[in-house]
């Protein structure tokens, strides 16, 4: 049985880390119903079959203008354990279904709520984006190389990260708490709250003395032995050999062991020439030649892949962390459990493909699921 068998989540459609959020809760057995629109928007955000992060839902098609709709939608908040939606603050309540109006009908109910800026301050209702709440939030600071404009890593680690990771910690914490007062509440998750809260480890070291404000000045971005480096194909490694004795064996191996430019790890003043000569050096062997010599080994290196070189690596395919599956590239779900397998995800759904199903399964009979498709508060796939 899978770790969250038996939890009910409803997912309000939305974009970004709201849906990352219920697809980690599915991959991890939770029952997810998302509420999809009765019809595309047509939009950037809309990737049909191949919304990934749509896999192991349920699709439910309401039209959540109608009062019928709302009415669909309240019934299956009254059933489930948590909500996710991740609209600008006032929406839901607009539309009949914030916090208030779903635990009046299921007091024990966790309402998720994730955005960028949080349900409060001065910008709770402007638009944002992950870059934008990177950014505010001091996280986006050492992203790049000193000197170069700072960017929003691709991997979205506002959007993942400090929101949809933060806000599934959130939903499971209300729901333990649910279990054991009876009593539901609302889960305030912002991007830049949890981005915020990631720098905890940076603060750490600028407390100690160990991390500038100044970026490329300190061990994270500004030493040799903290660096990607070209190849001579083209193609880059990592290294990041942070503690004496690791930096002694990646030394050794780069036969720099007895070299004096190297031998003060920890001197700002060293780096600069260090890194120069390392990247020298990388660029003499291609980065399979260097995987040769270093991979496996403590001298903390990788080869920097492209995800489907990643996919194909042997450790990653020893762990089975990638799959193909609906012929879509998928990483599969994480972390690991060992006595609890994770569930066989159903594909990507079709809008609506679950409705009628969906609400049988909520106590609306046949008869009643006819009509609200004829008024079109609801809709199935076709």
């Amino acid at each position: 049985m899978s770790v969250l068998a038996g939890v009910k989540v409803l997912e309000v459609e939305g974009i970004g880390p709201g849906p990352f959020c219920a697809m980690l809760l599915a991959d991890l057995g939770a029952e997810v119903v998302l509420v999809q629109r009765t019809r595309s928007t047509g939009d950037i955000s809309d990737l049909g079959g191949a919304a990934i992060q749509h896999r192991g839902k349920r699709s439910v098609a309401l039209d959540l203008k109608s009062p019928q709709g709302v009415q669909v939608a309240l019934q299956l908040a009254g059933q489930a354990d948590c909500l996710v939606e991740g609209m600008r603050p006032g929406v839901m309540e607009r539309l009949g279904l914030g916090p208030e109006a779903c635990r009046a009908r299921n007091p024990r109910l966790v309402y998720g709520r994730m955005t960028g800026w949080g349900q409060t301050g001065p910008l709770a209702h402007a638009a944002g984006h992950d870059l934008n709440y990177l950014g505010l939030s001091g996280a986006l600071w050492y992203a790049s190389p000193a000197g170069t404009p700072p960017y929003t890593p691709p991997t979205v680690v506002g959007d993942v990260a400090g929101g949809a990771l933060y806000l599934a910690i959130g939903l499971l914490a209300g729901i333990l708490n649910a279990r054991a007062t009876g009593r539901g509440q609302v889960i305030d998750a912002a991007i830049v709250d949890g981005a915020a809260h990631m720098l905890n480890l940076l603060f750490a070291l600028r407390a100690s003395g160990r991390l500038a404000i100044e970026r490329g000045a300190s061990i994270i971005d500004g030493s040799h032995w903290s660096s990607t480096y070209r190849c001579a194909d083209g193609r880059f490694v990592a290294v990041q050999s942070l503690e004496p004795g690791f930096y002694a064996v990646l030394l050794e191996r780069l036969g720099l062991a007895a070299d004096p430019d190297f031998a003060r790890q920890y001197d700002p003043g060293s780096w600069p020439q260090a890194r120069q000569r390392f990247a020298e050096l990388f660029a003499t062997r291609t980065r399979d030649e260097w995987c040769v010599l270093l991979e496996g080994s403590d001298a903390c290196f990788a080869p920097v892949l492209d995800p489907e070189e990643a996919a194909r690596h042997p450790h990653n395919v020893a762990r089975g962390v990638f799959s193909t599956r609906d012929a879509m590239l998928q990483a599969n779900p994480a972390p690991r459990f060992s006595n609890s397998p994770p569930p066989q995800a159903r594909p990507v759904p079709l809008r609506g493909e679950h409705t009628r199903e969906v609400l049988r399964q909520t106590g609306i009979d046949e008869a009643q699921v006819r009509d609200l498709i004829a008024s079109g508060a609801v809709a199935c796939a076709k």
